[in-house]
């Protein structure tokens, strides 16, 4: 039986490309991306849901599907400061997942980062850990994270950090035993995450560096 997917971050790095692989997954009969604001896509499969992250409980029949993908995410620069930063990284996406338990969607798959971890002292990978430890208490059947190394890929919002290490890891990463922490698109990590979607797999499951590319 075909399933209905549903994407949180549909027009980020990620996310964007998640939509476009799901409309061409046989598993998938109907795509449902959650955005801030509108978006026209060329598939009538996929249906565009425009909500208020700071009131998402009020959405809460636009998470009725079975497969939820989230691939929300933002930066310090762009949030203004920590605590937005921590809203959008952490407070929405758990939000969202709960709702979506709550309606009976048995996967869910998160976007993370490499070195993830609760208790990390950069806040970034400290909020990616705590998203992780908050989505892992939850009741999903299935629950898979991805923690990728550098991002690659035409971001909406200009990251010069990484435009940098863009350059410079592919560089470092030649040398063998660095390979695994070689940078990878956004499609690519798009890819994985449907794949993974189609396939059994472990109650809970994190795929790390290189075993997010699809083999």
């Amino acid at each position: 039986m075909k399933k209905t997917a549903i994407v949180v971050g549909a027009t980020g790095l990620v996310g964007q490309s998640v939509v476009e692989h799901l409309v061409n997954a046989a598993h998938i009969e109907k795509v449902i991306s959650i955005t801030r604001s509108p978006v026209a896509y060329s598939s009538a499969n996929v249906v565009n849901h425009v909500v208020n992250f700071e009131r998402l409980a009020a959405y809460s029949a636009a998470f009725k599907g079975d497969i939820l993908f989230s691939c929300l995410g933002t930066t310090l620069k762009q949030a203004g400061s920590l605590a937005a930063q921590r809203k959008v990284d952490i407070d929405y996406q758990f939000e969202a997942a709960k709702l979506a338990l709550n309606n009976g969607v048995s996967h869910y798959l998160l976007v993370s980062s490499s070195g993830a971890n609760e208790k990390s002292h950069s806040p970034y990978l400290k909020m990616k850990g705590e998203l992780e430890v908050k989505i892992g208490a939850l009741g999903f059947n299935r629950i898979s994270i991805f923690q990728p190394s550098l991002l690659l890929g035409e971001r909406r919002h200009f990251r010069l950090g990484e435009k940098i290490a863009a350059y410079i890891l592919p560089v470092i990463c030649s040398i063998s035993f660095l390979r695994r922490y070689r940078p990878i698109t956004g499609n690519e990590v798009a890819k994985k995450m449907v794949l993974v979607s189609q396939e059994a797999g472990k109650r809970l499951e994190t795929f790390k560096l290189d075993e997010v590319f699809v083999k």
